[in-house]
């Protein structure tokens, strides 16, 4: 029997070839830098400065990538404002695709530690007053800290337990409730429900609701017709039987349209809010790391310019396949502080409003609308009402 010969073969070594990454924040300018970044090179900066003791790797080991590249992969219009594919966003950086995957996950983590420094609920009598005022400025409804409404970010169909994540419209979604500010800063927000939950049910089972049940607040927040009502959470009247209501309505609709707004920016100024392609708990971390840097960008007043922003605009509204769900049960609470708000606020200024307008046809004054009629200034009514 012929003997079998085994011949070591010796491995061939291929040396490794790191190719030179561009430094993007000398390359562009600051336009340049909010159109692709979101944020400008001192808003880059101090973003890179509150993640660095979480991303800095202790050595350059491997040609381990810098905080600055890093944060630039995750926030730059590759990602987080264009939400564009893993594999693109590597070959304009010169990384590669799985790279851009872990700092993706690792930085979403880093900036979802950060959530109980940016994402705060008014505690202290100013911030609240501060922020009753702003919201009155804006509609007119009095007592109001926040309004609260939840949106659904779309994310590709999850390996397990898909059916839970099919929302009323049919698509994959995660249902994210978010309350606002007058200044469409997010002062809460739950991130971890799927697209089929119902928004009352995110609500109930939420910390808010947990506290605000237990210690009454000081003000009262803003829903829609989808939420229960509560002492301290106001909806709009169902049926309207007369013109207190209407106005009451109105005022409530102009009032929570901040909360509208606000989902609208968070979604425009990260795009890739509009489809995630990733399992749902990287979603979430990816979902709360865009809010934390919308906070950080209200706060610092880091303008939203539509004229530089080239990414997709927000995704179309699909029809609802199912029929909308049923109206929440109205408390006998609820309904008696929202009585008291029609009766003490609303009703009270309309009469005013009515008082002042034939006072001011009395002694003769009038104004010129900017449409060429001539009418009574609501702007000089408002104006007494607020001084009152």
């Amino acid at each position: 029997m012929a003997s079998i010969v085994h011949r070591h073969r010796r491995r061939r070594y291929t040396p490794r070839h790191n190719a030179e990454r561009p430094n993007l924040l000398e390359q562009y300018s600051n336009d340049e830098l909010y159109a692709r970044y979101r944020f400008g090179r001192d808003d880059i900066a101090f973003i890179c400065n509150i993640l660095r003791p979480r991303l800095e790797r202790a050595t350059l080991r491997s040609h381990a990538l810098t905080v600055e590249e890093q944060v630039l992969i995750v926030i730059a219009l590759r990602f987080y404002a264009s939400g564009s594919f893993y594999e693109v966003i590597g070959d304009g950086l010169a990384v590669r695709k799985s790279a851009v995957g872990h700092v993706v996950h690792s930085v979403s983590s880093a900036l979802t530690d950060l959530v109980g420094q940016y994402v705060k609920w008014p505690e202290n009598d100013d911030a609240m007053a501060r922020t009753k005022r702003k919201f009155f400025s804006l509609g007119g409804m009095p007592n109001t800290i926040g309004a609260i409404d939840c949106t659904h970010v779309h994310i590709q169909a999850p390996h397990s337990r898909e059916w839970e994540y099919v929302n009323r419209k049919g698509r994959h979604s995660i249902n994210v409730q978010l309350v606002g500010n007058a200044d469409l800063v997010v002062t809460n927000c739950v991130i971890r429900w799927p697209g089929s939950v119902h928004d009352a049910r995110i609500l109930r089972a939420s910390r808010l609701f947990q506290k605000l049940q237990q210690t009454t607040p000081d003000g009262i927040l803003l829903g829609d017709s989808g939420y229960p009502l509560l002492p301290w959470l106001m909806t709009p009247f169902a049926t309207v039987t007369n013109d207190s209501q209407q106005r009451y309505n109105s005022v409530h609709a102009t009032t929570r349209g901040t909360i509208e707004r606000l989902n609208g920016v968070i979604k425009r100024r990260f795009a890739c809010l509009n489809y995630l392609r990733v399992e749902p708990q990287k979603a979430c971390h990816i979902i709360c790391a865009c809010i934390v840097l919308h906070n950080i960008a209200q706060t610092r007043s880091v303008p939203l310019q539509e004229a530089l922003i080239n990414g997709p605009p927000p995704c179309a509204e699909v029809p609802d396949l199912l029929p909308p769900p049923p109206l929440q049960p109205d408390l006998p609470a609820g309904r008696a502080g929202r009585n008291a708000v029609v009766v003490r606020h609303v009703s009270i200024r309309r009469r005013r409003h009515e008082i002042w307008k034939s006072v001011s046809a009395q002694i003769g004054i009038t104004v010129i609308h900017p449409a060429g009629v001539l009418k009574y200034s609501d702007k000089v009514s408002r104006i007494t009402l607020i001084q009152d």
